[in-house]
């Protein structure tokens, strides 16, 4: 009923930029929050940077500076330009939104996550 879908990992090297795009479809009421989290080897998912409807922004302190989330609420879409990319960047990066869903009786409020997408970025 909702998917999201992710782009725009690849391999890159140090100092390159990469831009990440996820698109949500499907039943969709409206977003809240959309939002970047990534998941290295042997750690645990953590928040990349969110965007609000309004279009605020809070980006975890390793990326600030580097990166910037933003968002056209018109194609249901958040991006995320990753600037300066480090070897410590590497990750699975996932797409998430907070979103009522059309179409639904009771509580329509979820969360919903894309599939992923690698960075990969080389020394």
């Amino acid at each position: 009923q909702v998917q999201l879908v992710e782009s725009g990992g690849g391999l890159v090297q140090a100092g390159e930029s990469l831009r990440l795009s996820c698109a949500a479809s499907g039943s969709i009421f409206s977003i809240n929050a959309m939002g970047w989290y990534r998941q290295a080897p042997g750690k645990q998912r953590e928040l990349v940077a969110t965007v609000t409807s309004g279009g605020s922004t809070n980006y975890a302190d390793s990326v600030k500076g580097r990166f910037t989330a933003s968002r056209d609420n018109t194609k249901n879409t958040v991006y995320l330009q990753m600037n300066s990319l480090k070897p410590e960047d590497t990750a699975v990066y996932y797409c998430k939104a907070d979103l009522t869903r059309s179409r639904c009786i009771g509580y329509c409020r979820s969360e919903y996550w894309g599939q992923g997408t690698q960075v990969t970025v080389s020394s």
